[in-house]
């Protein structure tokens, strides 16, 4: 998966924990994800690859080849999260009270997407 796909997956991530802090606060019963399938789920899910590992490897091998399958894809999630954190921070630092945290991570999504952040590993 390419970086930005993750980059926004992550975003979407902070984005319906956002929408479900919000509707609580409402007073709307926004229910239990049934069996773990909540949208974050399904989307770190998404970020991270399949991994195959040959039934007759040694445990070190087991850990070498699951760590270089999921290096990448957490560094980037890792990344992504610590984007995120540092855009709110600087809208929250700064003072700004005429957008809400949804918007900020909005305007992150959009910026992805332009290819502001395409730099880095997959």
């Amino acid at each position: 998966m390419e970086r930005a796909e993750i980059l926004k997956r992550v975003i979407g991530i902070l984005t319906e924990a956002q929408d479900i802090r919000l509707a609580l606060e409402a007073g709307q019963d926004v229910g239990a994800p049934a069996a773990g399938n909540g949208v974050a789920t399904l989307l770190l899910n998404e970020m991270l690859p399949s991994i195959r590992v040959p039934a007759d490897a040694s445990p070190q091998q087991v850990a070498a080849h699951v760590s270089r399958a999921l290096g990448p894809a957490l560094h980037t999630m890792v990344s992504g999260f610590s984007l995120a954190f540092t855009s709110l921070a600087i809208a929250h630092d700064s003072g700004r009270t005429d957008v809400s945290s949804i918007e900020v991570l909005q305007e992150l999504a959009l910026e992805v997407e332009a290819g502001m952040y395409d730099e880095g590993p997959p």
